[in-house]
């Protein structure tokens, strides 16, 4: 069993212990996973720079927390949607690799659209 299919089988008991299947249908996980990354978005409002780095430092457990809620919804999503987040997850770096090649955007923080070869 990886890593990701132990995390989801735990947080699965968990919905199944509160019988919350009921509620999480595609639409409201989704919802669900935006708002709890809009959470991790919050601790960065109105700061920047050393004192956005120390800030996060200061509330790293808060942030650990608001990661482990999108973490969640997104295994919840995955596993409700018969998506293999290990194969997803190597097919996706394939593809950025692709678009993204490293003799070209090293160092730059282009849209991939930059890095295509000239015509």
């Amino acid at each position: 069993m990886t890593q990701i299919q132990a995390m989801t089988a735990k947080l699965l008991a968990f919905r199944r212990e509160r019988d919350w299947e009921q509620f999480h249908n595609p639409k409201d996980q989704i919802l669900s996973l935006s708002i709890e990354a809009a959470e991790v978005l919050e601790l960065t409002q109105w700061k920047n720079g050393q004192e956005l780095i120390d800030h996060l430092r200061a509330n790293q457990g808060q942030l650990a927390d608001e990661l482990a809620d999108v973490l969640g919804w997104v295994l919840l999503i995955a596993n409700d949607q018969q998506i293999d987040l290990s194969d997803a997850f190597e097919r996706k770096l394939v593809k950025n690799e692709e678009k993204y090649p490293a003799d070209r955007a090293r160092g730059r923080a282009d849209k991939y659209t930059a890095y295509k070869d000239p015509a």
